[in-house]
């Protein structure tokens, strides 16, 4: 992996951005690193918790510290959560100082996979046209990405395939 580089991914809750960042990070022989597992793990409550026992806002504060934290280290793969990118300082440091990957899908097939959930805190009790309303408005701020790849007709292994080709001509 190029030196201070990390690949980052971004999209969606529903996106993929873990399975896909730990299959390209393990073809990488590199550390993978999921920012709301490691949100988890330092506060301790799951996400759902954290939203619904401390509110957004102070876990948005916690997600901009342990993302920015995660990001001095140098050559891993790391997986956003669906609302870091939306973060102008994130951003920002992204953008400038490694690559990322926009996991981008039609709506229909990203509502699917968020409708049922019970792990995404946003998506609760939310309805259909306010889950589109939230997709549209992030997706002009992840199409900022390096790289968009349009999952809708990949497979997992083709997605990771188009990953590396891409890092690899970067």
């Amino acid at each position: 992996m190029k030196s201070k580089e990390n690949l980052v991914f971004l999209g969606m809750m529903g996106s993929g951005k873990s399975s896909i960042g730990s299959l390209v990070a393990k073809k990488l022989k590199v550390k993978f690193v999921d920012i709301d597992k490691e949100i988890e793990k330092e506060l301790g409550l799951s996400i759902a918790k954290i939203f619904e026992t401390k509110g957004e806002d102070y876990f948005r504060k916690c997600e901009e510290k342990i993302t920015l934290k995660i990001l001095k280290i140098n050559s891993i793969v790391i997986s956003l959560g669906g609302g870091a990118f939306v973060n102008k300082i994130i951003r920002k440091e992204i953008l400038k100082n490694h690559i990322s990957f926009w996991l981008n899908w039609n709506n229909q097939i990203l509502l699917n996979r968020i409708k049922n959930s019970k792990k995404r805190p946003l998506a609760f009790n939310a309805t259909e046209n306010e889950l589109i309303d939230l997709i549209k408005k992030r997706s002009s701020i992840y199409s900022k990405a390096v790289y968009e790849i349009k999952c809708d007709q990949m497979s997992k292994s083709e997605i990771v395939k188009k990953v590396l080709k891409n890092y690899e001509f970067h």
